[in-house]
């Protein structure tokens, strides 16, 4: 990509009923301060090499975890072992110490939606858990998160697991320049509701590459012609939430985890992806193909 050294500005409406309308600004990532300015980072090849060594590590990590996930595992062990693998391979977890965290990844067990905090309760035969795990190697940020079935599992559990992944595919799969991000959530969305499921609408995806969070928020939700227009270089995450039920969530006293309303399954399947010139590269993806579920028909 070539460098730019000025930015590019678009309108968007903010709100349609009120036809407001939002600057949204397009930046030079190489140019941009460090802190979350609300522009939008434009990365080049460097970036994109950065994110593809961060990603690459993190799901490497969501591999190994594959054997540690049954019956009696605690959330703790897990939360270890993801410190201790960032630790080996000169990485950081970008969750410890995180605006108060103290945990080095999110461990999040049936009907809670993100956010769950390790600790020592064990698993349990028939559980859904996700574990979210970011590092930070080298000033980049490879955010993942999968769902992992502990041991046997119901056949509704397994469904709800299939068709958050196929979500996340169908976001993805949305992704190419000139397109507005509105088409990611249209296909989340779409998709979901066609499987009797809700999309949780109070998290969302975001920029990411040398911050955690960065612009833009990308809704899991929405119109194809709701957001920003995807331009050659943005870098984010796509990470649904979806529940078997309403998708009404609240977070309880810890400040953290999030809980579906109806006590309803919930599942989360997440990837870091950066835009190219005709669609997207996927930085997160398992070299086993382990981030897949595998569920017999």
């Amino acid at each position: 990509m070539p460098n730019e050294s000025v930015t590019r500005t678009e309108e968007i409406p903010r709100n349609r009923a009120a036809c407001s309308t939002l600057m949204v600004t397009y930046v030079d990532a190489a140019s941009a301060p460090l802190k979350n300015t609300g522009q939008i980072r434009l990365y080049g090849k460097d970036g994109f090499d950065g994110m593809r060594n961060a990603g690459q590590l993190t799901a490497l990590c969501l591999d190994e975890l594959t054997a540690m996930i049954r019956p009696g595992t605690t959330t703790a062990e897990i939360d270890r072992f993801v410190f201790e693998f960032g630790m080996d391979n000169g990485a950081v977890p970008a969750t410890l110490n995180y605006r108060g965290y103290t945990r080095s990844c999110c461990t999040s067990i049936n009907h809670v939606v993100c956010h769950g905090i390790p600790d020592d309760k064990p698993l349990r035969e028939g559980d859904i858990v996700n574990i979210d795990v970011t590092y930070i190697l080298d000033g980049w940020h490879g955010d993942s998160s999968r769902m992992y079935p502990v041991g046997g599992i119901k056949r509704s559990a397994e469904r709800l697991i299939e068709v958050t992944y196929e979500c996340l595919m169908r976001g993805i799969a949305a992704v190419r320049p000139g397109v507005k991000t509105g088409a990611i959530g249209h296909a989340i969305q779409t998709y979901a509701e066609s499987q009797r499921c809700s999309v949780v609408r109070d998290f969302c995806g975001h920029g990411l590459g040398r911050l955690f969070h960065d612009m833009p928020n990308i809704l899991h939700y929405g119109n194809p012609r709701d957001g920003v227009e995807m331009r050659k270089g943005m870098i984010f995450t796509i990470e649904p939430m979806i529940n078997l039920g309403r998708p009404h969530v609240k977070v309880l006293s810890d400040g953290w985890t999030a809980v579906t309303r109806d006590r309803s399954l919930s599942a989360q399947c997440e990837h870091s992806i950066g835009v190219t010139d005709t669609g997207c590269e996927i930085f997160t993806t398992s070299p086993a193909g382990l981030d897949r579920p595998g569920f017999a028909a």
